[in-house]
């Protein structure tokens, strides 16, 4: 005897929970539609603190610490925060690390894409700081920011170059930039010797960012001892040096213990 099915006795089983079942049409109803929306963070959770860059006489010369913090946790102890992008080019971020190497991840895609090419043309500091600043202030109006301070520096036609660009998407060019809690405690220092000494050695250079750095690991709760440097010039091209350790002036303290027995 010949069963007949109908759509009344047989009702296929669907492929998953709440998936579509051969044969029949998904319901895009509203009980598929009112579930609790999976978000991830919009705000910053593992960060790292200031950049701090300058220009001298033949270059540019960019620094930051290898600290992530995870909130108030100096969680991470050996990050990269300054790189190399292609060979007239150093990349320095501030904070959010995830979102930095989201990021990073892009522009190595992009250099990459560069190389496939072989048409003689390489990315360029203005036209890399153009296009970063583009992409954050689309994310900011997007309400997702990409919660990070940039620093871009490099050679332009034979020209010292550096910028930065923030979540917000605003973005300047100027000799000395300092990011994040740099901004209040090192762009004075940065300021003061550049104006004083425009046409800085490599070497003057060097000592200056040291002592910022000093400063800023005195002074930043979220700094760390050890700093990298990234280094532009016409001869040596990009360079990234160190880590370097920074010791910092701890004789202030015996001062400040002698106040307390006054």
């Amino acid at each position: 005897m010949a069963v007949s099915w109908t759509t009344s006795n047989f009702s296929p089983q669907p492929f998953w929970q709440n998936g579509p079942a051969p044969g029949l049409l998904q319901d895009f109803s509203s009980k598929f539609l009112n579930f609790d929306t999976i978000t991830r963070s919009q705000s910053p959770v593992t960060t790292g603190t200031s950049v701090v860059g300058v220009q001298f006489k033949d270059g540019v010369m960019v620094a930051a610490d290898v600290l992530a913090s995870y909130g108030s946790l100096a969680r991470y102890r050996n990050v990269e925060r300054v790189i190399k992008v292609n060979d007239n080019i150093v990349l320095g971020s501030g904070g959010d690390y995830a979102d930095y190497q989201y990021i990073r991840m892009i522009i190595e895609h992009k250099i990459l894409e560069e190389h496939c090419l072989d048409d003689d043309f390489t990315l360029k500091p203005k036209s890399l700081h153009c296009w970063l600043t583009r992409v954050l202030y689309n994310q900011r109006s997007k309400f997702d920011p990409l919660w990070n301070n940039f620093l871009i520096a490099g050679l332009e036609d034979g020209k010292p170059f550096l910028g930065t660009v923030d979540k917000l998407g605003t973005a300047y060019v100027d000799p000395v930039i300092a990011t994040g809690y740099g901004a209040y405690m090192a762009t004075p220092l940065l300021r003061k010797a550049w104006e004083n000494n425009k046409e800085m050695t490599e070497e003057q250079a060097a000592e200056l960012i040291h002592k910022c750095m000093e400063v800023l690991f005195m002074r930043d709760a979220r700094s760390f001892p050890r700093y990298q440097l990234g280094v532009i010039t016409k001869e040596k091209g990009v360079e990234i040096r160190g880590p370097f350790d920074n010791k910092g002036h701890w004789e202030v303290a015996k001062l400040e213990k002698a106040v307390e027995y006054l």
